[in-house]
């Protein structure tokens, strides 16, 4: 991305356009190594024939979502929803793959 130092508020943004490209970056890596764990729970809880779902650690989950929502100062209503969403897909997907 090239940038035109004659205009340092274009060159901020641009900076801040990358910062957030990788960022968004990040997030994707965290979701999928999250996916990878999520699935290695579902392959363990298979081997021992537990039931897929588990109300209480999905409730565990999201008093966590919300604590670091608090602690980083983010919308705890949003984070939640972030979070209702990765556990709804790791669902999905663990009903698909059996």
């Amino acid at each position: 991305m090239s940038t035109n130092p004659s205009n340092p508020e274009e060159m901020t943004l641009d900076e801040l356009r990358e910062e957030i490209e990788d960022i968004d970056r990040e997030i994707v890596e965290l979701i999928a190594r999250r996916t990878y764990v999520a699935d290695t729970v579902a392959q363990v809880k298979e081997e021992r024939d537990l039931p897929t779902t588990d109300e209480s650690q999905e409730e565990a989950v999201m008093d966590r979502a919300g604590e670091n929502a608090k602690q980083f100062d983010v919308d705890e209503n949003l984070v939640k929803a972030i979070f209702r969403l990765l556990i709804e897909l790791n669902k999905v997907e663990q009903r698909e793959k059996r």
